[in-house]
């Protein structure tokens, strides 16, 4: 908790999903909750419906992969608000062509536009923020796959998820001394719309046993309530049923 009690928190990929849950529960703990992402529609939804519920919220419509939105974004945060407590790197992307067989170059150069460029666009955006401040924290959303390389993910996602594991704890040995963290979130399977993508979509049945997206706004919610002197450097959660331990056909491919 700042001095003045507010606390500005800058969720990317906020227009749906984890992004979605985590502004919400980070609201509902009586964060100032900025969403963005490119669909400005959705932004304006999720920040609707915070409001709605008694908390503050608003959208900047924003492409992470260029890093003079990234920055732009955060500056804006700053003349608006003043600070920036807390950054939640929640946008990713996967593309259906993701094996070896039939990955194509411009779906690698996206995902690592996006997927690691992004991040390290929007932690460079608010590190001289966060360093005047000598507070504040990131938790940079991850993957199951950054920590155990499997087949299903593709190379190119896991590539970049494992990189934004080492990012992360990158920034914590430079960053500490500052006052500043980071945590690394690692979800295993979670029912959100990125599914849809995938070569075989899991059925209703099986993406009732995924993680769900509340689960991770909550455990977003968890890391940011922690005193500045907490460092949780990482996270590795998945669902109770993990098809990546279970043989089944349609987590094969």
């Amino acid at each position: 908790m700042t001095k003045t009690g507010k606390r500005v928190a800058w969720v990317t990929g906020g227009g749906s999903g984890i992004g979605e849950a985590g502004a919400e529960a980070l609201a509902a703990d009586g964060w100032t909750v900025v969403v963005s992402g490119r669909r400005k529609e959705a932004l304006d939804a999720v920040v609707a419906k915070i409001t709605k519920a008694g908390g503050a919220a608003e959208a900047i419509a924003l492409d992470v992969s260029n890093a003079t939105e990234a920055q732009k974004a955060a500056d804006q945060i700053v003349a608006t608000h003043g600070r920036i407590d807390l950054l939640v790197n929640n946008a990713g992307i996967n593309v259906p062509k993701r094996s070896w067989k039939d990955m194509e170059l411009e779906g690698w150069d996206q995902l690592v536009q996006v997927n690691l460029n992004g991040v390290l666009y929007c932690m460079r955006a608010v590190l001289p923020t966060m360093r005047k401040q000598q507070d504040g924290a990131i938790i940079n959303v991850s993957s199951w796959a950054g920590r155990h390389v499997s087949k299903m993910p593709g190379p190119a996602y896991t590539t970049t998820k494992h990189a934004v594991l080492a990012l992360t704890h990158s920034f914590n040995m430079d960053e500490c001394v500052n006052g500043l963290r980071a945590c690394c979130l690692m979800p295993g399977e979670v029912a959100t719309p990125i599914l849809k993508l995938r070569p075989v979509v899991p059925s209703e049945d099986e993406q009732a046993k995924m993680l769900q997206s509340d689960d991770l706004g909550r455990t977003i919610a968890f890391i940011a309530s922690m005193p500045a002197r907490v460092c949780i450097n990482e996270v590795l959660i998945s669902p109770t049923h993990n098809r990546g331990f279970i043989q089944t056909p349609n987590n094969r491919d």
